[in-house]
């Protein structure tokens, strides 16, 4: 027996002993699905600048095969969120076909309305009933390529709001946010879910159009069923409770998905679970309970000054663990701590499922999957990112499509 399968047989007997279900955890590992972010591949940067990293994607085409890299490593990452116009291509034929031949699938289709200078003043909500037809062109067209790619989500942000009062009026603002995604509700078909997603602030500083989770599940309550909300991290107040609103959003049957990153002061698109893990591990308690399937579960992050490969595969193997401690959980014990008013015993319970070292079963189903034990260290010894960075640094090849 080898250490890693003798650390694995004694987690397993561990487990056992408290009565976990093993092949269950196994099992439902197994079935995680994680949605990587094409734009998480490419170029980003801060406010300040823009870091360009040796052998970073140069199209849609190349984001793909990096995000396929990442699947091949942590079985986990079936499906690739794009983003239009940044991933536009000439031909979305040929964008399927590849899609499909580095065995991924489209996750969310997320549309861009705030970066075009029209856009100053908001797109939706804008004002100008010219840049808001403008807007809902975009997003029209954009449900029309999800269809095409096999895309059954469209994940809405609006950088749309004020920065001073008196800029303009805040419930025609809203009037005109509900009767423009009514009408994109209406044009878009019936399998495909609009994922309404909210922030705090940025860029809008006095008053954001959708600033928090309740305006978001007003909105998806005034369209319809299709409608749901989509929670990022990163998207509220220092203190707020984000597990308290995914289990308040489950309650409403309008959880519709994640946007999975870390913060320390804003919407700082960290590695996920790498400044507070205990949050990450709580939101899976809450999404774990109940025996409910697990909503869109997306990586929304920008790395800037980390290498972008091995970020996104960290960031996965730690919602791959977060997941696995959640369902350590003795959901019986639990309840009849909490119905009995034993506080302490709740909250130890919680931490005795989160402090357990998942790490070898984790390792144990990703080798079963046919991906890697230490996808990190396989990762860095397999030549993959030398490999690209040789081949895109120094090919002069014309680029498929738009850039």
């Amino acid at each position: 027996m080898t250490p890693a399968s003798s650390t694995y047989q004694a987690l397993v007997d561990s487990l056992g002993a408290r009565g976990v279900d093993v092949t269950e955890v196994r099992r439902a590992l197994a079935a995680l699905e994680i949605e990587t972010p094409s734009w998480g591949y490419g170029d980003s940067g801060t406010r300040f600048a823009v870091f360009s990293q040796p052998g970073r994607p140069r199209d849609v085409f190349e984001r793909v095969e990096d995000a396929a890299e990442v699947h091949r490593l942590t079985g986990t990452a079936p499906a690739v969120a794009l983003h239009f116009p940044w991933d536009a291509v000439d031909d979305y034929g040929e964008l399927a076909q590849a899609i499909a031949a580095a065995g991924l699938r489209v996750g969310a289709v997320n549309p861009n309305v705030f970066q075009d200078p029209d856009y100053r003043l908001g797109s939706i909500t804008n004002p100008d009933p010219a840049i808001r037809g403008k807007a809902l062109e975009h997003l029209l067209e954009c449900s029309r390529i999800a269809t095409g790619l096999g895309s059954t989500a469209l994940s809405l942000w609006f950088a749309d709001g004020t920065n001073y009062p008196g800029q303009d009026d805040l419930r025609a603002r809203r009037e005109r946010l509900e009767q423009g995604l009514a009408e994109l509700y209406a044009g878009s078909p019936a399998e495909q879910e609009l994922l309404v997603e909210y922030k705090l602030f940025e860029p809008a500083f006095y008053a954001t159009d959708l600033a928090d989770w309740g305006s978001a599940l007003l909105l998806c309550l005034a369209l319809g069923p299709r409608a749901r909300v989509l929670v990022d991290l990163g998207h509220h107040a220092h203190g707020v409770n984000v597990e308290q609103i995914v289990a308040l959003l489950i309650r409403a049957g309008r959880l519709g998905g994640f946007h999975f990153n870390n913060r320390k002061y804003a919407d700082d698109d960290l590695i996920v679970g790498s400044v507070n893990p205990f949050e990450l591990f709580l939101i899976f308690v809450e999404l774990a309970g109940g025996g409910r399937p697990l909503p869109r579960l997306t990586i929304d992050q920008s790395h800037n000054v980390e290498p972008k490969l091995e970020a996104m595969v960290r960031s996965v193997v730690n919602l791959q663990e977060s997941y696995v401690k959640s369902l350590l959980v003795d959901r019986t014990a639990l309840s009849e701590a909490q119905l009995a008013g034993d506080v302490m015993r709740g909250h130890e319970l919680l931490l005795d499922a989160y402090s357990t070292d998942v790490r070898p079963l984790c390792a144990q189903v990703r080798a079963e999957l046919g991906a890697a034990e230490d996808p990190i260290a396989q990762l860095r010894s397999s030549g993959y990112v030398e490999q690209r960075t040789q081949q895109r640094d120094s090919d002069t090849t014309p680029l498929k499509g738009l850039t």
